[in-house]
């Protein structure tokens, strides 16, 4: 007999009157939404960039909320306090600040185990997302909604704006065999979508089957492309510093996949790309010519403190993008790489590996053998564009804004 899940998918709509621009899911649940959490021990997966609109802690205005218990704290990549390097194990330990436990969802369990979830009522996912598939806080959420669907416990998501928009998609949608922890579900790299919406998604186009709460924001629009500007920019992640980083990440984060320095050691990771076998005003010459929208790029030379080519000096370019709205950062990052195997074919690599790490990235093997046989970025874009419209026309169903 076929298992069939129902699923409690509520969406609390805002019902304070005045106008203070844009209102995270937070502050709007504490006002609005309350009755999901008051009387209620509750488990809270966050990090830093779980704060209110006055940047207080997710953590403290739960902890001193009068109606709740805050029983445990769940840490995903980075921990929850921000303190982890880039895959760097997060151990499970005690908050110093509440002394509540905190449980590592970035170590020996992805997801919170049954014993993790002893004693919570409900489970609360505030973190603010960056908007790039291969970004690991939104698989952090489905590992936990699976959790909590198995232990029968309910879980609120307070939305969060996407810092790179809410309108344009772009690139390859993931191809199944290449799931991973940076890339669970079949979506493209940059997917438009907020955390409570891709929670949505994940939700019931995956078939988690959760009991789902979103919380959506007040005063966000999908056309918005200004991160940091509507609410104040608390890291994400210590490698994405602004949001310039979180406005190329969905491109330059594919170099990650590369033997090219994405910037890591630098104070503009992402933004600075390069190699000790770059030169600088070449790259920037042959990028600049390619007249891509919404970008320019400047020649640059630094010296990453730490991971690819530490100490030694790379050349390369600074990506400064002109034109937000008009920015195609996949594109972009596409086209870089592609410059980079015409330019630099004896010394440009894809790191090596029985999979190797670029296609785990974008989804599939046929980008990086395309950029191998020298296909431009418009050739390869147009390879991607029929799998992005079958997921445009299931992304509608979801959306909240």
């Amino acid at each position: 007999m076929a298992l069939v899940l129902l699923l409690a998918v509520a969406c609390i709509t805002p019902t304070a009157a005045r106008d203070d621009g844009l209102v995270a899911g937070i502050d709007v649940l504490l006002l609005d939404g309350a009755h999901l959490v008051e009387g209620k021990r509750v488990g809270l997966v966050t990090n830093p960039t779980g704060v209110d609109r006055d940047l207080r802690s997710s953590i403290d205005r739960l902890a001193a909320h009068p109606g709740v218990t805050l029983v445990a704290l769940y840490g995903p990549e980075h921990g929850v306090r921000g303190d982890a390097q880039a895959g760097d194990q997060v151990g499970s330990t005690r908050d110093p600040r509440t002394g509540v436990p905190v449980h590592s969802l970035y170590g020996e369990h992805r997801e919170p185990t049954a014993a993790m979830l002893q004693g919570v009522d409900v489970l609360v996912f505030d973190i603010q997302d960056v908007g790039a598939r291969f970004y690991t806080y939104p698989y952090t959420l489905a590992n936990v909604m699976r959790a909590a669907r198995r232990a029968g416990i309910p879980v609120v998501v307070p939305d969060r704006p996407n810092p790179v928009g809410g309108v344009q998609v772009e690139g390859p949608v993931l191809e199944p065999e290449y799931a991973s922890f940076v890339g669970q579900y079949a979506i493209p790299i940059r997917h438009g979508m907020t955390l409570g919406e891709l929670a949505r998604l994940f939700n019931e186009g995956f078939d988690i089957g959760a009991e789902l709460h979103v919380v959506p924001m007040r005063g966000w629009r999908r056309d918005a492309v200004e991160p940091g500007h509507a609410l104040p920019w608390v890291l994400p992640s210590p490698n994405m510093p602004t949001p310039d980083t979180a406005l190329v990440y969905p491109g330059t984060g594919l170099v990650e996949g590369t033997n090219l320095s994405e910037g890591r050691g630098t104070t503009r990771p992402f933004e600075l790309i390069g190699a000790p076998y770059v030169d600088a005003d070449v790259l920037a010459d042959r990028m600049n010519a390619l007249d891509l929208p919404g970008v320019r790029f400047r020649p640059a030379w630094f010296t990453p403190t730490f991971s690819k080519h530490a100490g030694e000096l790379c050349g390369g370019v600074q990506l400064h993008v002109t034109d937000a709205d008009a920015f195609r950062p996949v594109r972009t990052g596409i086209a870089l790489l592609a410059a980079l195997q015409s330019l630099y074919p004896d010394a440009f690599a894809f790191l090596p590996g029985e999979r190797p790490f670029f296609d785990t990235l974008v989804g599939n093997s046929w980008v990086r053998e395309a950029i191998l046989a020298g296909e431009t970025a418009s050739d390869i874009e147009a390879r991607w564009l029929p799998g992005l419209q079958r997921f445009e026309a299931m992304r509608v169903r979801y959306l909240l804004y």
